[in-house]
């Protein structure tokens, strides 16, 4: 049931895609409110539990495909190019998020501040490709795009050990801290050395892929490492933006011929678990097990947090007012939140369900606001550049003198 629920929702999410296009209909929005309404509570198509461990696989899954395809979107020569506007909202931007995450979760929802913290470091990081037209659009400024684009495809990686380590120290993992640290040097490891050394051989004129499979390559390199972290125990999601960067790093034909069919094969995976996770928030989990202090907290991480966040880290940055407008806002709490939430979840510790609930909660909240919001601030560039440089009338010129 599952899988013609996802593809009937993803045949309707193809034929509107051109009105979505248009409007603000979007597509994560469409799998958001179908799982919702497919789920336990309102039609009880998808039987789905949160404790089900085929749903913390799927998750997983999505979210190494995410970050392998976010890899391969920030290669070295990309940082060192359009490093300095991204270099502020991962250097300064992305801690404050947390801080201030954090201290509205300790003081609106009224949690313990170690458990702000795992709270605040879950959900810093973001996901523009919920707000596709920011990023996918030309009217949009270049710099803001690379912006974003840069941006969600490293904080991703970074936020993930701070996640694992305040979640050691709140007891929600037996791994020692030198357990973690090497599950995240392996991971590390693996993502760098497997890329290099596959590349390496492919430049050999004896193993070098013909064309047609060459697409092939980038897809089986991301299989090799999921499956080695997998017999390793090697952290899979800071192995797989390793690979990608990697990959982009050391051949821009790799990373051109797995563009497509890595964004495809990372988008259907994004969807099928925004599906799942959407059938997981019934009536009773948004109405009767979320205080009014939760909804509080989730609509000001929203419209706070990051907002305050950014404006601090982009002072005197020159970027334009209303470039830096878009960027405050374009923060989508994105899929590595879901999986984040659900690690902490997993994890044990005495308020992981209600950390977890929190997080659905803003996540959702997010993909509401943002993927609806997109097209028309996108509009908003194009009033922009018509409005400084007007079409020509028509009218002769007068001739210079």
């Amino acid at each position: 049931m599952l899988l013609v629920c996802f593809s009937a929702l993803l045949v309707a999410a193809v034929l509107l895609s051109e009105l979505a296009n248009r409007t603000v209909l979007s597509t994560a929005v469409l799998f958001l409110v179908g799982g919702f309404l497919l789920g336990p509570g309102v039609f009880d198509v998808l039987e789905v539990r949160s404790g089900d461990p085929a749903v913390s696989v799927l998750a997983e899954l999505a979210l190494f495909s995410v970050l392998y395809s976010d890899g391969m979107r920030v290669g070295l020569r990309d940082l060192r190019q359009a490093w300095r506007l991204p270099g502020r909202a991962l250097v300064l931007g992305l801690p404050l998020t947390l801080v201030i995450t954090a201290a509205l979760a300790h003081w609106v929802a009224g949690l313990p501040w170690l458990e702000s913290l795992l709270l605040g470091a879950v959900l810093s990081p973001t996901d523009p490709v919920f707000a596709a037209a920011i990023v996918g659009r030309k009217e949009v400024p270049p710099r803001l795009r690379s912006l974003l684009n840069v941006e969600s495809g490293v904080n991703d990686g970074l936020a993930l050990p701070i996640v694992l380590v305040v979640l050691a120290s709140a007891g929600g993992t037996d791994a020692s801290g030198w357990g973690l640290t090497w599950e995240l040097v392996l991971g590390l490891a693996i993502g760098i050395v497997v890329p290099w050394v596959v590349l390496r051989l492919e430049r050999l004129s004896f193993l070098a892929s013909v064309r047609h499979l060459q697409p092939l390559l980038p897809a089986a390199l991301g299989l090799l490492v999921l499956g080695l972290c997998l017999t390793t125990h090697a952290n899979l999601f800071l192995a797989a933006f390793a690979a990608g960067a990697t990959v982009a790093t050391l051949s821009e034909e790799f990373r051109h011929e797995f563009e497509q069919l890595g964004e495809l094969i990372a988008e259907q995976l994004k969807l099928v678990a925004v599906m799942v996770f959407a059938a997981l928030m019934t009536p009773t989990f948004l109405i009767e097990e979320i205080s009014w202090t939760g909804w509080v907290f989730a609509a000001l991480a929203l419209v706070l947090a990051r907002p305050a966040a950014l404006w601090l880290a982009f002072l005197g940055s020159g970027l334009g007012r209303r470039e830096q407008a878009a960027a405050m806002w374009f923060g989508p709490k994105g899929f590595a939140s879901v999986v984040y939430g659900l690690i902490v979840l997993e994890s044990g510790i005495d308020l992981a369900d209600e950390l977890f609930h929190l997080t659905a909660l803003t996540v959702s909240l997010s993909i509401l606001a943002h993927s609806s919001t997109d097209v028309l601030v996108a509009r908003q560039f194009v009033t922009e550049d018509i409005v400084d440089h007007p079409p020509d009338s028509g009218s002769p010129r007068p001739a210079p003198d």
